[in-house]
C-alpha cells in the first residue's frame, strides 16, 4: 500500500488503527483491534491466528486477499498488521458473532463517509477537527493555532515529498533538527521533557509553542523551495 495516513478512530471509546489510502480512495482497519471490540478477548490476536487460519481452510477469498501493514503497536514500535479495507472488514465480522457487530457495522460506514465527505468538501474536515479539539477542552485561540500549524506542516511535507523524502525515518529526521533548532530538543527529548508517552506533542503545546514551530516548519519550506 502508497501514499497512506494513519489515524486513530474511536468506537464507543476503545482505539482502532486506521490507515487511508490516497491511491484506491480506502480506509484500512487493523484486524486485531476490531476483533478485540467484537469478542473482547483476552488475546485478540491470538483469536484473529485462528480465525484466519480456519477461514483459509474453507478457501476464503478475503482473508487470501487481505493486505499488511506498519502501524504504531502497544510498544510503540511500528509493527506489520493485518489490515482490512470496509468491504473485507463486512465480511470478515459475518465470521465473529458477536452483539457489537451491527453497531459496529454503522460505525464503518459512517468512518466511510465522513472521508468521502472531506475529500469533496475539505471545510467539513476542518470543521469536524475543530470541533474535537473544542469537546477536549482547547481554546478557540489555541484550536486557530494548532489548525494553522496543520496546513504549515502539510506544505513543508508536500516540498519533502516533492523533492523524494521518504516518509517514516526520514521524516522523522528532518522533523527533529526543525524543533532543535527552535527548542534545543529532539522530538523524543521534548516528549520526555512534557512527561509524554504515546500523545500528540503538538496537541501539548502552547499557544507560542505553536507559532515557533509554525516559524521554523514555514521558514525550511520557504527555503526548500528556493534551492
Amino acid at each position: 500500500m502508497k501514499k497512506s495516513s494513519t489515524a486513530i478512530k474511536l468506537f464507543e471509546n476503545q482505539k482502532v488503527r486506521t490507515a487511508w489510502n490516497d491511491s484506491d480512495e480506502k480506509w484500512y482497519f487493523s484486524v486485531v483491534d476490531v476483533i478485540q471490540i467484537l469478542t473482547e478477548s483476552t488475546n485478540a490476536a491470538a483469536y484473529w491466528r485462528k480465525l484466519k487460519q480456519r477461514l483459509k481452510q474453507e478457501g476464503n477469498e478475503t482473508v487470501t486477499n487481505l493486505h499488511g501493514l506498519k502501524m504504531v503497536a502497544a510498544d510503540g514500535k511500528m509493527r506489520l498488521t493485518d489490515v482490512a479495507n470496509t468491504e473485507q472488514l463486512f465480511r470478515l465480522i459475518q465470521s465473529i458473532p458477536s452483539p457489537k457487530a451491527e453497531p459496529f457495522k454503522l460505525w464503518i460506514a459512517k468512518v466511510a463517509r465522513e472521508r468521502i465527505d472531506e475529500i469533496e468538501d475539505p471545510e467539513i474536515g476542518i470543521e469536524r477537527l475543530m470541533e474535537t479539539y473544542l469537546k477536549k477542552g482547547y481554546s478557540k485561540e489555541w484550536i486557530n493555532q494548532r489548525l494553522k500549524s496543520i496546513e504549515v506542516r502539510k506544505e513543508l511535507t508536500d516540498e519533502w515529498e516533492n523533492r523524494g523524502v521518504k516518509k517514516g525515518q526520514e521524516y522523522a529526521i528532518l522533523t527533529d533538527e526543525i524543533t532543535k533548532a527552535w527548542s534545543g530538543f529532539s522530538v523524543k527529548q521534548y516528549k520526555n521533557f512534557k512527561s509524554l508517552k504515546k500523545e500528540n506533542l503538538r496537541d501539548n503545546m502552547s499557544n507560542l509553542e505553536l507559532v515557533l514551530n509554525m516559524l521554523a516548519e514555514a521558514t525550511t519550506a520557504e527555503i526548500s523551495k528556493e534551492k
